[in-house]
Order: structure tokens, then C-alpha cells, then sequence
């Protein structure tokens, strides 16, 4: 699934946080996150993480860790003229400005040898009726990807869909709406990033919307965690849905997937020990991934989805899990 010497789990630092008493700084949560052993890839946030960093300063710090650049993730809802939207804004000098930040964490990227920015555009949306101009922020932002996509057409751009929050409505909810911009932004720089939570909290199987990104699109990011499906809630991977997440790591496999598996879990909302909550993913999902492996081609279990024999099928799939 992922080839020798290449990064296999990234976590969200932003959760060793925890780990100060004081304010936390981008190298303290780098430092944090090189304490789990395992973790051997970091995604940073642009531009939070760069407020008092430079790239090359960043990139030492985590070469000193032990840890590769995984990708960016941009950040626009620190900044208060984006709250009725960034590539939505009905002001075309703040959208500009959106698109200016964004090739600026492009550059940032692209500096420090990273390949993947992630776009999560939860401040472009809406809350009311009669709010948007919904033709016009669409071609907006569908414009907006496009001169992102070919600032350096060598870094990949991945749109990390959810269905709200902190808009009451997405402008891209779901797995159909955003392969839909996917298509008309018509880049091959352009993919997806799939996050297990917000799959669930638009009411779709993580597996099929994963095959649907393959057909339609590239998956270009893995954002592995848990939840009930209401909310965002970020829990450790497996711990709520552990045969859909092994569904999953079927589809990955056959997609041959080999990108980082990213850990976007929340152990700072339940006081976790951030460093104890890490390692409980990697060790959960290094064993859903082992039982993956031994599913990915069995035979019997092809026959009963042939069939579409969902008790078989569930009984071959708790074996491989729980044991005969």
C-alpha cells in the first residue's frame, strides 16, 4: 500500500498543543508530534504556521524531528475579512486576496520541496435564503481553483470537502458537488482529499465515495478519524465505524494508494494525552490495515458482495476482524 521510504502517518499538530503550559509554538508541536514514534510526516497550515517561521526554518525543524512535509493546509478563517467567504467573497478584492494567499502557500510548499495543498473552504457558504448569489459564487469559485491550480502547475491542489461548519451550508457539501467542480475547473493538478468524519457527516460510505473519487477525479489526501455522523467530532480512527473504515483500506488497497495516512483527530477537545492518542491511531489502523490486507482478495468475500450477500459477507468480515 505504500512503497518502502515513503511517509506512512501524519498527524494534526495543532493537537500537541496540549503538551505546553504556555503558548505552543509551530517547532513545540513539531517536537510533540516526534515524540508518538511512528509519525513520520507533518502537514502544516498556511500561513498560521509560518507567522514566526520562515520555510527553510520549518523545513529544519523537521528534518531535526526525523519528519518529511507532508503537504499545506490553507487557513483562512483567522482572518476576520474572510468570514463571509474567501473564493466566495462578494467583494472581488477579498477574493483576490483569498487567491493571493493561496499561491503564496503554493510558493511556501513548493519551497520546501511539498507537493500537496489542501484546500478546505468552510467559510464559503452560506446561512440564509436569499444570502448568495449562488450562479455567481460558484463560476467565483470555480475561477478561483483554476489560477491556484496554475500557479505551479507541479504542486497539487486537493479540495477537502464537508457538509457545514462554520457556514450553516458548504458550497461544496458533498462527494457529488465537488467532482462536479472537480470537472469544471479541468485541471490535472485538481483532486480530492477525502476525510473519513466529514464523509459520515454527509451521510455517505467512506468506500464508495473513495471509488467515486478514482473514477471521476484523484484521491490525493487520506484524513483517517471517527465519529457518530453528527458533527465533526474527530475521534481516533476505528474506534466508532471500524468495519466501514477497513472497507476503506479494501478500496485503498486496490487503488494503490501510497500517500500519507492523516490522523485529523481532536484529542485536545477531550483532554487526551495528545502523544497517547496518536499512537492509538497508528496502532488501530496498523491493524485494520493488516486485516484489509487479508480481505482485499478473498475470494468468498467477492462472492457474497457479488451477490450483494450482506450476512456473509459481514460474517467473513468479522472473522477477519474479531477472530473465529
Amino acid at each position: 500500500m505504500t512503497r518502502p521510504n515513503r511517509p506512512k502517518y501524519a498527524a494534526r499538530l495543532n493537537a500537541f498543543k496540549a503538551l505546553t503550559s504556555g503558548k505552543a509554538s509551530v517547532v513545540d508541536m513539531i517536537e510533540g508530534a516526534a515524540q508518538v514514534g511512528g509519525l513520520d510526516a507533518a502537514d502544516l497550515n498556511y500561513p498560521d504556521h509560518f507567522s514566526d517561521h520562515t520555510s527553510a526554518q520549518l523545513s529544519h525543524h523537521l528534518s531535526d524531528a526525523g519528519m518529511a512535509l507532508n503537504g499545506l493546509a490553507m487557513r483562512y478563517y483567522t482572518d476576520p475579512g474572510f468570514k463571509l467567504g474567501a473564493f466566495t467573497h462578494p467583494d472581488a478584492a477579498v477574493r483576490q486576496a483569498a487567491i493571493d494567499l493561496t499561491k503564496r502557500g503554493i510558493d511556501a510548499c513548493a519551497d520546501m520541496g511539498g507537493s500537496l495543498i489542501t484546500l478546505w473552504m468552510g467559510q464559503d457558504g452560506f446561512d440564509y435564503a436569499f444570502q448568495m448569489d449562488y450562479a455567481r459564487a460558484w463560476d467565483d469559485t470555480v475561477d478561483a481553483i483554476a489560477q491556484v491550480c496554475d500557479h505551479v502547475p507541479g504542486v497539487d491542489i486537493a479540495i477537502e470537502y464537508k457538509p457545514n461548519e462554520p457556514r450553516a451550508f458548504a458550497l461544496m457539501p458533498d462527494i457529488g458537488t465537488t467532482l462536479l467542480a472537480v470537472k469544471e475547473v479541468a485541471r490535472p493538478n485538481l483532486g480530492v482529499t477525502l476525510d473519513f468524519a466529514h464523509v459520515l457527516y454527509a451521510d455517505e460510505m467512506p468506500a464508495h465515495s473513495a471509488h467515486l473519487i478514482a473514477r471521476h477525479s484523484h484521491l490525493m489526501g487520506l484524513h483517517l478519524n471517527d465519529g457518530y455522523g453528527k458533527r465533526d467530532d474527530g475521534l481516533m480512527a476505528g474506534t466508532v465505524h471500524p468495519i466501514q473504515t477497513v472497507e476503506l483500506l479494501v478500496e485503498m488497497i486496490r487503488q494503490g494508494y501510497d500517500g500519507v495516512i492523516y490522523f485529523d483527530t481532536f484529542p485536545d477537545m477531550g483532554g487526551l494525552n495528545p502523544i497517547e492518542e496518536a499512537r492509538t491511531n497508528i496502532a488501530l489502523v496498523e491493524r485494520l490495515r493488516g486485516v484489509a490486507a487479508t480481505l482485499v482478495d478473498d475470494a468468498d468475500l467477492a462472492a457474497a458482495i457479488s451477490r450483494q450477500d450482506a450476512a456473509l459477507s459481514s460474517r467473513i468480515v468479522a472473522r477477519a476482524l474479531y477472530g473465529a
